[in-house]
């Protein structure tokens, strides 16, 4: 019952990641499937009356072998459903949901049944099998989380967790069988050695399997892929033109083609119309791309970069293609997975240097020192009550809000806590999905930021693969909205070099700040909180999305 508990645990959050993975929305895939495997568990504990009590050893066997296959190959299966059958794949995602939960419903009545011979007091025989399952489960809650999804992909810790139903198919039947209690079949033997085959073939196939489907989702070639604790990571390469397209999740973050038209815009506005620029902070950008615009400015001296994954700064640091993308940004940054305290801001700091053609620190092409960085792989919500100082500038280059733990970056509570790190005359440049494709996400940001006392100023521009994008510049003190758009009219060149520069223009901001008629009106006029995240339902049910 240890052992069943712990892989019935693990398959629930299993299905569950699947289902996030390819639909989005983590709360509610997580929701549903649990609560369709519950429903399934109570259905099969009533159901359980309809069997007799003969041969209960082989029909506990059929269970757990029958978890042992269903549970091992749904992960593939589900996707592979995704990948040839897009439409329809949601019947084959609910059959191993329904069934899993049925047959991990049949557990512990049959157990209870088998286990009366043995402890013949009721309550006892309850205690030992209610109080084992359900430490397993929390063991294997553990082991979920901090071992399993760390370190190995959904495919083949459905294989782990699907060998332990194995053995407990194999030791139960062995026991029972020396005692006599359960016949020595040849079809009990063939069924287990058919299973073990099988477990053992899929163990070995999975990760072959798994790149050919992933495959089928992607146009282009797949140059890298890999599932860190937080995320799916992709990156395609196509030859003609060359174009590299970086994936998290199935949903595109940027292509290398036009990359330059959405982190010039949404770092130099801000940052040249910022009081000043020493102290500059970045919240996501885990591609170092919007860092590679920030060290064109040679006026900061110091950037904190906070991204909670890792596994993404890693590949961004060591990767050929995103080395040569971010231009080396991240090649001698200092990074931990700390929180800040007063005193671990000032310990040793490197500089790190702006590069000619991404070239390392023994090139002579080195161009400037630029600026102090360090990186954190923490909650951006978290590390601001631990953050320290004022900041001119503020980056927040998030995925777009599409599930709860993003949604809560856009929440008035984030905002106010990112207040108290403002230097006077600070600017913030929020991207903020499409103005057009989902529209009424874009408003809610926007009406979010000034519910939390900020002035706000909008705008746009075209980015070919993505379509009409949008940003938002806030500050907190100092100049009205109409002052500083007075201001950006007056513009002649940003903080930066014009060779820095491969796209933006003066003019092109310029016409950024101009919507066309009714872009910025709604009829809604809710702002998104913690407690009421609705910008969730605006971008899944109101946006291109749907």
């Amino acid at each position: 019952m240890f052992l069943t508990g712990a892989s019935g645990f693990i398959f629930e959050c299993i299905l569950s990641t699947v289902a996030t993975f390819i639909l989005g929305n983590s709360i509610e895939q997580f929701s549903v499937t649990i609560s369709l495997m519950m429903l399934m568990m109570g259905i099969a504990s009533v159901w359980q009356r309809k069997i007799s009590d003969e041969n209960l050893v082989e029909k506990f066997l059929l269970v757990e072998v029958g978890l042992a296959i269903l549970g091992g190959f749904a992960p593939i299966a589900v996707y592979a459903a995704y990948a040839t059958m897009e439409i329809h794949f949601i019947a084959v995602q609910y059959f191993f949901i329904l069934s899993i939960g049925f047959l991990i419903g049949l557990e512990i009545p049959l157990v209870l049944r088998l286990n009366r011979n043995y402890v013949p007091m009721l309550k006892s025989n309850i205690a030992s099998v209610f109080s084992t399952d359900y430490l397993g489960a929390f063991v294997g809650a553990v082991v979920w989380v901090y071992v399993l999804l760390k370190y190995f992909p959904l495919t083949e810790i459905s294989f782990f967790v699907a060998g332990m139903n194995f053995a407990v198919a194999f030791v139960t039947y062995s026991y029972f069988s020396y005692h006599r209690v359960a016949s020595r079949g040849i079809a009990s033997i063939a069924l287990i050695s058919l299973t073990a085959a099988s477990l053992a073939y899929g163990y070995y196939q999975n990760r072959d399997w798994n790149r050919l489907l992933e495959q089928r989702f992607y146009s282009e070639p797949i140059a890298f892929s890999a599932t860190t604790k937080y995320q799916h990571i992709v990156l395609t390469a196509s030859v003609n033109p060359v174009d590299y397209r970086l994936y998290i999740n199935g949903n595109l973050q940027f292509a290398s083609l036009d990359e330059r038209i959405y982190h010039e815009m949404l770092v130099h506005p801000g940052m040249t119309l910022a009081m000043g620029r020493d102290r500059v902070l970045i919240l996501g950008g885990g591609d170092g791309l919007a860092l590679r615009e920030v060290l064109k400015h040679t006026q900061t001296r110091e950037v904190t970069l906070v991204d909670i994954d890792p596994g993404m700064i890693e590949f961004a640091r060591t990767h050929d293609v995103m080395t040569e993308l971010n231009q080396a940004a991240f090649q001698d940054v200092r990074v931990s997975a700390k929180a800040l305290d007063p005193s671990y801001e000032q310990e040793g700091t490197r500089p790190i240097y702006q590069y000619a053609r991404g070239l390392g620190l023994d090139s002579e092409d080195v161009l400037s020192e630029a600026a102090q960085v360090n990186v954190y792989t923490v909650d951006a919500d978290k590390i601001l009550e631990n953050l320290h100082g004022m900041y001119d500038a503020v980056l927040i280059d998030l995925p777009d809000p599409n599930s709860v733990e993003l949604v809560k970056l856009y929440s008035r509570e984030f905002y106010l806590k990112l207040n108290r790190l403002l230097a006077p005359g600070a600017v913030i440049a929020v991207q903020a999905t499409s103005p057009y494709h989902a529209k009424e996400a874009f408003l809610c940001i926007l009406r979010t930021i000034r519910s939390a006392g900020y002035k706000a100023l909008p705008y746009h521009d075209n980015v070919p693969s993505f379509g009409d994008w949008g940003w938002i510049l806030a500050w907190a003190t100092g100049e009205t909205e109409r002052q500083l758009v007075s201001r950006l009219m007056q513009l002649q060149e940003f903080a930066v070099s014009e060779e820095a520069l491969r796209y933006l223009t003066p003019e092109r901001l310029k016409a950024a700040v101009s919507f066309g008629k009714g872009a910025l009106e709604s009829q809604n006029d809710e702002v998104n909180t913690l407690m009421a995240p609705v910008l969730l339902r605006y971008y899944l049910t109101e946006s291109w999305m749907r």
